[in-house]
């Protein structure tokens, strides 16, 4: 039996377990998958950004740069620490989204999340292939 729910022009459709059993997902990255990509973003993300933050601002500036962003950080853990136990399911971000914003604020932060996701990996084969090219010599074509 399935019920359709309306709520601010999107509608909902309840569904049975059946319905997610199919739908599980395969597991397939491991431990070593995972360490892999999260190396390479932090190295792409932290090397890109260092050189570019120093060139702009300085030591001084990429420093209050820094300081910024750890203090917005620590404020962002403290904000879903306080927010997760008083959502009844799970989703991060979109989650969040949904029931503070609706809907539409979730779906647009979903989009977000994955484009973040995407475009993760081809940061990582752009810096990688950049320090290759630069360490073999080979043409930028």
């Amino acid at each position: 039996m399935t019920k359709d729910l309306k709520t601010q022009g999107v509608s909902y459709e309840e569904v049975g377990d059946a319905y997610f059993e199919k739908r599980q997902l395969k597991p397939f990255a491991r431990v070593f998958h995972l360490w892999a990509l999260g190396v390479g973003a932090v190295i792409s993300g932290d090397f890109f950004g260092w050189n570019f933050g120093l060139a702009a601002g300085g030591f001084g500036g990429l420093f209050i740069a820094t300081l910024v962003v750890a203090v917005m950080y620590a404020g962002l853990c403290y904000s879903i620490a306080e927010m997760s136990p008083a959502l009844p399911h799970t989703g991060g971000a979109y989650s969040f989204a949904r029931s503070s914003m609706g809907p539409w604020g979730g779906y647009i932060t979903g989009l977000a999340e994955n484009m973040e996701y995407i475009l993760t990996p081809a940061v990582i084969v752009v810096g990688i292939g950049g320090y290759l090219g630069a360490i073999f010599g080979t043409p930028d074509a």
